[in-house]
């Protein structure tokens, strides 16, 4: 996930143009696409919220499907459609969903999406780490990274990399 220093995902009007925010920090590390594409190959699996997707199809036409050909579900009630045969749409029981029809086939599967998905994923102890890339910006306002989950959550820092570009990403394992 991506957030606003003041733990925002999106303004209110769900718009995300603040990512491109930049700045400057010299002894920060430049990611290489070589490092990119290793970490997007070890991705099996995408989850993403139905909100998500509408902003990955408005994005589409700017700058392609940024989830390749990796099997994708969208956790929505809503009646879609895709012309993708990578996009799956699921309405149900999420630990039925990982139990009957994710675990025996993916090992790394990658929530993508906003504050709902992640509590219902918390809540189910169905995460096993959290990389979170902080922004140089303060929203102010907007969607929340987080939704109050109800419970307490430790978290083991697993590493910390500022960036070139201003950016910061935390890297935690979540503690059992």
């Amino acid at each position: 996930m991506v957030a606003s220093l003041d733990g925002f995902i999106a303004k209110a009007d769900n718009s995300i143009n603040w990512l491109e925010t930049y700045d400057v920090y010299e002894p920060g590390r430049t990611l290489s696409q070589a490092e990119t594409e290793t970490f997007l190959q070890s991705i099996d699996c995408y989850i993403m919220g139905a909100n998500t997707y509408q902003q990955a199809l408005a994005l589409e036409k700017e700058y392609g499907w940024a989830y390749g050909e990796k099997p994708t579900i969208v956790l929505t009630h809503q009646n879609w459609r895709t012309d993708k045969a990578n996009v799956h749409f699921y309405s149900g029981d999420i630990q039925a969903l990982l139990n009957n029809h994710l675990k025996a086939r993916y090992r790394n599967l990658w929530l993508v999406g906003g504050a709902k998905l992640l509590r219902a994923f918390m809540q189910l102890q169905l995460v096993d780490e959290l990389r979170v890339t902080v922004l140089p910006i303060l929203l102010g306002g907007g969607l929340p990274f987080f939704d109050p989950m109800g419970q307490e959550q430790a978290l083991h820092l697993v590493s910390v990399t500022p960036y070139k570009n201003g950016m910061v990403e935390l890297h935690y394992q979540v503690k059992r």
